[in-house]
């Protein structure tokens, strides 16, 4: 038998009926790597004894024939999603003994489907970050290095625990949270797949809020065809969320078969940004012939309003960010530094609480909303937030899905990152437009720079076209051979 933490979740899941193995060998082989990588720092709170027990209530089931869609495959979970009874700390200190008396709508639906969570996974603090260095609980490791190189390098962020963990074996599979590029900048980073999907399409309830209109929950995963089956877990109305969309989910696994031919893709002549890699470049270029020699129509498209969205996105979610974040005062749960009056009260708890990024973004945020700034600022980015979805309007009416790089670099070493926060912000300049706008996109490792580091490509969908654009993913996938991609990853680790 191969080793168990190299198995996809359709191979694992196929397994699992034959009597293969049983979900508690799954499960403790997953445990084992877990500790094995300890050293990425992947995990802020670590679950074995929940998941032997959820392991051992999936056997049961798969003994008697029954199981969910992921029944008995260990999974991740981003400690953005509240577990109940199970520490959800958002990375900050300010949550640091925060156990919610609920569960988050999205691990409840991976609770029915029979996942086994293994425990939750570090992130940037508050989902602020592009390569996971604000975590209160220390920065999370790639498990790449570039060849010849002991550095240790940042796997992306605000995911970086689920992208780190999915990459170097220790889960199947995880959750991760996209706001403006959270799950498909480490997917690139780390050489695995993230799909953020259609706003509304996964529930945020139970999800710490950062930006509340932005923010959307998906899976993060080895291949496209795990995207798939675990988003399908993931999806569903909750009448508990009003921005959730009501409709029924598909079976996104059994409707893709990698047939793109007669497919019009969309290129758009904007995401030649300044700075861009020439490596990504490149590597850009050979998925646009890839798709060209899998019968599909190049288009050239704009998008003119491109050139708007960070500074957009980087006034819409702090601004977002300030308002959701004023729930955290001290008196009602989390961290409490009890010092003097009320006003102390709440000055101490914020000031020792927040970390220095979450800090600034508040400030930005509350600047952006004061009185005689709001209008100049806020409102003016929510009417270029609807330019910028005219054009992506415009765009699918000629296209079926556009295809672009996921980020503008590689991945960078941890303390090699730039150092004033416009500089970094630039990390998200290829994924915001997707977050803006709502719609689905996702992000496939499709080669290696000169150094054996992971590039990604993006591909982006209209509303509601995921089954569309997982199949286009899944032709990128099969012409950049993702099994040998796959291997070089697990070795890697």
């Amino acid at each position: 038998m191969s080793d168990l933490t190299s198995l996809t979740l359709v191979e694992a899941r196929k397994a699992l009926d034959k009597k293969e193995f049983s979900a508690t060998e799954l499960t403790k082989a997953h445990l084992q790597k877990m500790e094995q990588t300890d050293h990425l720092n992947a995990f802020i709170t670590k679950t074995p004894d929940y998941a032997l027990a959820r392991a051992a209530e999936s056997d049961g089931k798969l003994a008697k024939g029954q199981g969910g869609l992921l029944e008995g495959l260990p999974i991740g979970m981003k400690d953005l999603f509240c577990t109940k009874d199970i520490l959800t700390t958002a990375g900050s200190k300010i949550l640091g003994n925060y156990k919610p008396q609920y569960e988050s709508t999205v691990s409840s639906n991976l609770n029915a489907q029979g996942a086994v969570m293994l425990g939750k996974l570090n992130m940037d603090e508050f989902a602020m970050g592009s390569a996971n260095l604000t975590s209160a609980y220390g920065s999370v490791k790639s498990p790449w290095h570039p060849k010849g190189s002991n550095k240790d390098y940042v796997p992306g962020g605000s995911s970086g625990g689920s992208a780190a963990a999915v990459a170097c074996g220790s889960v199947m599979a995880a959750t991760g949270t996209d706001t403006g590029g959270s799950i498909r900048q480490p997917a690139a980073f780390a050489g695995i797949v993230g799909i953020k999907p259609t706003y509304g399409l996964c529930s945020r309830f139970g999800i710490v809020a950062f930006a509340s209109s932005l923010d959307q929950a998906g899976p993060m995963t080895k291949t496209v065809s795990d995207a798939a089956l675990m988003l399908q877990a993931m999806a569903g109305y909750d009448s508990k969320d009003a921005t959730s969309i009501n409709q029924p989910i598909p079976d996104y696994l059994s409707l893709m078969n990698g047939n793109v031919k007669g497919l019009r893709i969309g290129i758009p002549k904007e995401y030649r940004v300044e700075g861009l890699d020439p490596q990504i470049d490149a590597i850009w270029d050979q998925g646009i012939a890839w798709m060209k020699e899998q019968g599909a129509e190049i288009v050239e498209i704009s998008l003119p309003h491109t050139k708007y969205a960070l500074p957009t996105y980087y006034i819409i979610a702090p601004a977002e960010a300030s308002s959701n974040l004023a729930r955290y005062d001290g008196v009602r749960f989390g961290l409490r530094v009890d010092e003097g009056d009320l006003k102390s009260l709440y000055e101490n708890t914020r000031a020792q609480g927040f970390g220095e990024e979450v800090k600034t973004r508040i400030l930005i945020g509350t600047y952006v909303l004061s009185a005689g700034y709001y209008d100049a600022y806020f409102i003016k980015a929510l009417k270029v937030r609807r330019l910028i979805t005219n054009d992506f309007n415009e765009a699918f009416k000629k296209v079926d899905v556009i295809l672009t790089p996921t980020t503008p670099t590689p991945a960078f070493a941890i303390g090699e990152e730039p150092k004033d926060p416009v500089s970094m912000y630039m990390n998200d300049i290829l994924t915001v437009t997707a977050n803006i706008a709502g719609l689905p996109a996702i992000s496939v490792p499709a080669g290696f720079t000169d150094q054996g580091m992971p590039l990604g490509l993006q591909l982006i969908g209209p509303a509601l076209q995921e089954t569309a654009l997982l199949n286009a993913a899944l032709a990128v996938e099969q012409a950049a051979n993702f099994s040998e991609m796959s291997q070089k990853l697990r070795n890697a680790s």
